[in-house]
């Protein structure tokens, strides 16, 4: 098994970050898979659709988008086409606020010849 490119997977991530990939369910679907579930950071667990919703919302006229930074990336292959990347991030909702650090896990799956998200979990963590 010829080992995956970091470098692929940390940018298909961050794009999951961008308010102008945030904001187009088109954009999202493609980067979702069908059977997508996240266990969210709230405790919550929550599907493609529901994701979708929540995220377009996030980015909808006149809202501010969090800025989210992430670092401390790690890449492990799971099957020929299964990788699990896992890493850190800092999400701030306004300048004002407190930064909130989480610890994150995506499984990426190629489907249909293209990279799609299949599982993501966040973890609250104290920041470093």
């Amino acid at each position: 098994m010829r080992p995956h490119d970091i470098e692929t997977f940390k940018a298909l991530e961050e794009s999951l970050h961008r308010p102008e990939i945030r904001k187009s369910p088109d954009k999202l679907r493609a980067l979702l898979a069908d059977g997508f579930v996240e266990f969210g950071s709230s405790g919550g667990v929550y599907g493609k659709e529901h994701v979708i919703a929540a995220l377009t919302e996030e980015t909808a006229a006149g809202n501010v988008p969090p800025s989210i930074t992430a670092h401390d990336f790690a890449l492990r292959t799971i099957a020929k086409d299964t990788v699990l990347l896992t890493y850190r991030s800092v999400r701030r909702l306004t300048e004002t606020d407190p930064e909130r650090h989480a610890l994150r896990s995506s499984l990426w799956q190629l489907v249909d010849g293209r990279w799609q998200m299949i599982f993501h979990q966040g973890t609250v963590i104290p920041s470093r």
